[in-house]
């Protein structure tokens, strides 16, 4: 699948009609180590409302940036972290990018991009978050089919922290 397949700008039903915000689709069973890595971590979220999981910034984020007419989501996290939810695999197998930030070695675990206008709010600061939301196996994968697995409770939404 290709990265607008993968990514959209919507409202997502379960968090409220009227907030519209950036969700990416991750597969655990992905040929992608970065984007397995990413539905690893997921496993380190807190439950808020049922079925939303959030992740503290310092296990997995989120960073927007614009290419032109696209804005480009990449999903990141410390290989201390990595390290720990890789079984074994070398933490720089998860992300080919690496870089340091506030001390710590960070891995790119996968960059979507978009073409669109969207521009992601900030309130006192922050970023919007990026929501994302598992999916395994083949199948639907539009908006529509994920949202009734979250509905039926057989997939769940992580709400990151972006940079």
């Amino acid at each position: 699948m290709d990265d607008s397949s993968r990514m959209w700008i919507t409202a997502v039903p379960p968090l409220g009609p009227e907030d519209v915000g950036v969700l990416l689709a991750v597969d655990g069973g992905s040929a992608e180590p970065g984007e397995r890595a990413a539905c690893r971590l997921l496993a380190l979220g807190h439950e808020g409302e049922e079925g939303v999981l959030y992740l503290l910034p310092f296990d997995l984020a989120a960073r927007y940036a614009r290419a032109g007419d696209r804005l480009v989501v990449t999903l990141v996290a410390p290989l201390g972290v990595l390290d720990g939810v890789l079984d074994g695999e070398p933490a720089g197998a998860a992300g080919a990018d690496t870089f340091t930030e506030d001390g710590a070695e960070w891995a790119v675990l996968l960059r979507r991009e978009l073409v669109t206008d969207f521009v992601p709010e900030e309130q006192d600061g922050e970023k919007q978050a990026v929501l994302l939301i598992e999916r395994t196996g083949a199948g639907d994968a539009s908006p529509d089919a994920l949202f009734a697995l979250f509905e039926a409770g057989e997939t769940g939404i992580a709400v990151l922290n972006a940079r």
